[in-house]
């Protein structure tokens, strides 16, 4: 099952306290890219992926 709240609520934070925030909400597995990365797009129930630079997160998206 994947948590109802909006990824943009961790847009901002640092990446330590986006993680910390997303394990207490529920979501299965946290995945941290480097900004420009490239990733396979599948879909993965339970996942939120964010993207970070100098340690804060610049972008979050679902599974």
């Amino acid at each position: 099952m994947t948590p109802e709240h909006a990824p943009e609520t961790y847009v901002g934070l640092r990446v330590e306290e986006a993680e910390r925030l997303a394990r207490i909400r529920g979501w299965r597995v946290v995945r941290i890219l480097p900004p420009g990365a490239v990733v396979t797009m599948e879909y993965m129930e339970g996942r939120i992926d964010f993207e970070a630079e100098n340690g804060v997160v610049t972008r979050a998206w679902r599974g």
